[in-house]
């Protein structure tokens, strides 16, 4: 019988035995996916044979999940991303495939310490969500009635988003409400996927946090993991398992098997009534980043859309003296909201410092925010969303712990 990819093989070569997946290939190659999740390519000319080996059914199918119902019970809402997702071998991609009841049949080590209930929410990357997205998950969020607490599987790349995005629209929470997500997918041995969702359970189940968080791993050791702010947080590097940190901010707490140690206690403890400050899911948020021989032209492009976020250098700026005075013009032309702040990744933006600052401040909203990108962006938009006519006063406020009044001492 000929093989075909997604098939277990086992390949001779003139050297050695080599095992693994078939995966999709071409030009004389033949492409394995290893036990340890990486792939070998192999010349084809050095193959001696191919033989395909017997693969084992899953006894222990979705269907047969047992759970002890008088455990707590935590809800998990699957919107797809990394940690529910696995190597499709049609293409050799990895692609969110996990249906929910697939996540407790991995790791059945979960229903030792509560009772799940695992609803698909829907299944997209988190670089295709729109404040649809928000709206959808805030709607399932308020339907919960019955549970400690809920866990939310996310794509790792606009999570931050969506932290931000659900703790301004879930106005008063009587559960927590954690993100988890993984920088490498569940199928492969050096997953931090069940960590994450493990210690998010642990965390969920022995303190009294009732807000939004996210739960990521806290260093590239598979030993702890960060529970950290809804609107404070930040992804800094593209693949490693440590990726997310606090800006401007510490993180609520570590978290081990064993241990958990607070750093900051600044959350809602108590049981409060859910409202629901939804968005607007037409408005056109847009992002400029200013930089060097910046043209005017640039800034007209969002004369259509609803709000821009300005991500200025330094504490705030942007090129309008000189050559760049047109810039200023067209800048002053642009009636919509416009929020300024920095490239930087720590400080905050002060637009009363220099002279470029001191120039463009009357055109903007705000002149001393710290707020991250992601927080900047979903603010605006929630704002636009709920109270348009007041958003000049707004936007400066500490409404979710997104603003610092003063920067914390580590971060000055």
């Amino acid at each position: 019988m000929k093989q075909k990819v997604g098939d277990l093989v086992q390949i001779s070569t003139k050297k050695e035995g080599i095992s693994g997946r078939l995966m999709p290939s071409k030009n004389k190659k033949t492409i394995l996916k290893l036990n340890s999740g990486y792939n070998i390519s192999i010349d084809d000319k050095n193959i001696k044979s191919i033989k395909k080996l017997n693969q084992k059914a899953n006894k222990n199918t979705a269907n047969k999940i047992k759970q002890n119902k008088s455990l707590p019970k935590i809800i998990i809402l699957h919107t797809g991303g990394t940690l529910a997702s696995k190597v499709d071998y049609e293409t050799g991609a990895v692609s969110s495939q996990f249906t929910p009841k697939d996540i407790l049949q991995k790791y059945p080590e979960l229903k030792e310490i509560a009772c799940f209930d695992s609803r698909l929410i829907f299944n997209e990357l988190s670089e295709n969500f729109r404040f649809e997205h928000y709206n959808r998950l805030a709607r399932e969020i308020e339907k919960v009635n019955d549970a400690r607490g809920i866990i939310i599987t996310h794509g790792t790349d606009t999570m931050a988003f969506t932290s931000a995005a659900l703790s301004f629209a879930l106005d008063g929470l009587s559960v927590p409400v954690i993100l988890v997500g993984s920088q490498r997918s569940s199928d492969r041995p050096s997953s931090d996927a069940y960590l994450n969702l493990f210690l998010a359970v642990k965390f969920i189940l022995e303190t009294d946090f009732r807000d939004v968080g996210i739960c990521m791993h806290s260093s590239m050791n598979d030993d702890a993991c960060y529970i950290l702010p809804a609107t404070k947080t930040k992804k800094l590097h593209s693949s490693r398992r440590d990726a997310f940190r606090p800006i401007n901010a510490k993180p609520i707490a570590e978290i081990s098997r064993d241990n958990i140690k607070f750093f900051n206690k600044n959350y809602n403890k108590e049981n409060r009534k859910l409202k629901l400050k939804l968005f607007n899911e037409n408005l056109r948020i847009g992002i400029l980043t200013t930089h060097p021989n910046m043209d005017p032209s640039e800034i007209s492009l969002f004369k259509s859309f609803d709000g821009l976020i300005i991500q200025g250098t330094g504490i705030g700026h942007m090129p309008v003296e000189g050559k760049n005075e047109k810039i200023l013009d067209e800048l002053k032309k642009l009636k919509i909201p416009k929020v300024m702040i920095t490239q930087s990744i720590f400080g905050s933006v002060n637009l009363n410092v220099y002279s470029t600052g001191r120039k463009i401040r009357d055109y903007l909203i705000g002149d001393y925010l710290d707020l991250t990108l992601e927080a900047a962006y979903i603010k605006l938009a929630w704002l636009l969303s709920n109270h348009p006519k007041d958003i000049k006063n707004l936007f400066s406020k500490n409404l979710r712990n997104e603003i610092n009044e003063r920067l914390p001492e580590d971060f000055l």
